[in-house]
Parts: structure tokens; sequence; C-alpha cells
């Protein structure tokens, strides 16, 4: 499951039940920028005293909203730090260094394990997380074949997925304190490089967003493929860099290249018709969508200036107006965001 996702279904706030905090991954020092979030944006914590090293590309807040993890460009290339409406003392690296840039990242969701996705072989590095790194789990039997550009596990931590560049594009494992066995591949492949991954809340499907078009490929999911859903009767307009389920699985988010560079679909063991484009527009290449844990807010970082734009979302209905962007905004492309659990 997309690390947004896996924090959505803690539980919903309900219409007027209290702030969660919304963080974003940027190209620009400080490389992530964290708010509180009620039905708009707060004035922007602090940065953490030990700033990521470099581009941020993935954050994700622990299951129980205590940590918060960001993947970056230059070594450690991962920088995980305590949470509490704001930023503690970063926690030591791990003690087997992440080899090649850091693009995904997800925790279990028991939070007792952490995964991170990788340039360089072995191409993605799970450890076990108890307030802090413990020693890296062997690597998978069957190699990833190149770059992993996102890790996912399943709502009952027995499956972790990975999307990667090279066919067959997305591997996936058993997952019992380390790798099982490889699963077969889908019948159906995505047709090229895999961007993101994620699974259904209730962990019956399992989702691709990719380079080529369809752009997303949808597949039930039991201890192995089944027979992909048809494609949306409306694709996505480009790269499908981002991809996230609502915390009740009955909308599913594809952030992509071109305009409107989000879209929204009903799900319901397949894709619904398209909802409307919002009526304010991302600014450019959509990278990564996110909703809040009670459904009722959707975002997408984006690659142009404001570099985050956040909608009210009503399900059946889909987007609102756009809310304001923050007073403080993000330092440059926004690669990704996350809603912290409520």
């Amino acid at each position: 499951m997309d690390p947004n996702s896996l924090n959505l279904i803690k539980g919903a706030a309900g219409a007027g039940g209290g702030s969660v905090d919304l963080a974003v991954a940027h190209a620009t020092t400080p490389f992530i920028s964290v708010y509180p979030w009620d039905a708009g944006f707060g004035t922007k914590y602090s940065d953490p005293s030990t700033l990521p090293t470099g581009n941020g590309f993935k954050v994700a807040f622990s299951p129980d909203g205590a940590d918060l993890v960001v993947t970056h460009s230059i070594t450690p290339r991962i920088s995980v730090y305590p949470w509490s409406s704001g930023f503690g003392t970063k926690y030591s690296d791990p003690g087997t260094a992440i080899p090649g840039t850091s693009r995904g990242c997800a925790f279990s969701h028991d939070g007792a394990t952490i995964a991170v996705t990788h340039y360089s072989s072995p191409y993605i590095s799970v450890y076990p997380w108890s307030s802090g790194f413990g020693t890296k789990y062997s690597d998978p039997g069957t190699a990833i074949p190149n770059t992993g550009f996102d890790a996912a596990f399943s709502p009952d931590g027995a499956t972790i997925a990975v999307a990667h560049y090279d066919s067959p594009y997305i591997s996936v494992y058993p997952w019992s304190s380390g790798f099982g066995t490889k699963y077969a591949n889908p019948s159906t492949l995505p047709t090229s490089n895999g961007f993101n991954v994620a699974f259904s809340p209730d962990g019956a499907d399992l989702a691709v967003g990719f380079y080529a078009s369809p752009n997303v490929n949808v597949y039930p999911w039991s201890s192995g493929f089944g027979t992909k859903y048809a494609n949306p009767s409306t694709l996505p307009a480009g790269h499908g860099y981002g991809i996230a389920f609502s915390a009740d699985g009955a909308d599913f988010a594809v952030a992509h290249m071109t305009s409107p560079y989000i879209s929204v679909y009903p799900w319901s063991s397949g894709f619904g018709a398209k909802y409307a484009d919002p009526s304010t527009l991302p600014t450019g290449t959509g990278r990564m969508p996110a909703f809040s844990p009670d459904g009722a807010t959707i975002a997408v970082a984006h690659n142009t200036s404001p570099y985050i734009s956040v909608y009210p979302w009503t399900s059946g209905t889909g987007f609102g107006t756009k809310y304001s962007d923050p007073s403080t905004l993000p330092a440059g492309v926004g690669n990704g965001v996350a809603f912290s659990p409520a």
C-alpha cells in the first residue's frame, strides 16, 4: 500500500474532528515542509534541526503518527524523525547504508517494519523499526531487476509489493519478517516502468502506476494476481506517477504528467466514470496524491509553484473549490505528500 493510504485506514476524524498534519517532500532545501491542517493550512512547523541532505522524494507518517520519514537523494538517503506536532531529533541512520538515491518508503501496518526503495542494487532495503532502525533483512531471493521506485505492504502485513524499472515492472513477495518466494507475475504486465504501488484498504486489490499508456493497472489480489481490471474509460492523461485509494476504498486517485494532472475515479472492484476535474487545476505535473483520514480532503503534490494543491473532497460528488495556498510554500518541486493519521 502507498504510505499515504496506510495511514488513512487508521480511522476517520469525522467532520469537525480536529486537525491533522500535512507533509510535503520537495526538491529544494529544507526538502520537507509540514503544516497543521484543519480545513486549511496552518503556519508551517519549524524545520528539523538536522535537514534531509538532498531532494525530498517520498514522505510517510508511521501508522501511529509518532514518526515521520522522508527519502532523499544524498547520503544517508533517508531521514526519520520523531513527530509530535513538530520534529524531534533525527533518528540514527541505518547500520546498513542505503546504496543509492532513495525514492519510495513504506511502514508496515503495525509500524514494525520500514521499506525503502532506491536506485542501486538490491533496489529495496527493509529494516525492523522500533523508534529506530534494526538490522537490515536479507535481500529477496528473486532480485528486483532495476531501480525500485516504490513499495507497499498489504494491510495484513503478509505481502510486500515493489514498483520498479524493467519488466515485469511490479514484483510482489510474501512477507513475514523477511521476503518469501516471489509471486508469479500478473498475466497482463504494466506496459513500462513502475512508479508507484498501493493496496486497497481491504487488501483485495493491488494497483500500480507506470510510465506508458494506460498509465495504471489494478488487479484483484489474493495471495497472487487475479485478472487485470478493465482500464478506466477515461485514461489518466500521461505517466502515472502517483496513486492512492481513499480511506474507505470508494475512490482512487492518479497523479500524472499531463493536464489535468490528477484524475479521480469511483472504485468498486473496477473503475467508475472519472469525476469532473477541479475548477482550479494543479499548475503542473502531478507527482503524488493523498486523501485525508476522514476522506474530506484530497491533496496533490506537483512540479510547479505552489507545488501543492489541496481541495475539499466528497465521494460521489468530487472536488470542491481549491483551498488557499500555504503562507509559506514548499521550496521546490512537490514530489510527495502525506496526511498524518487521525
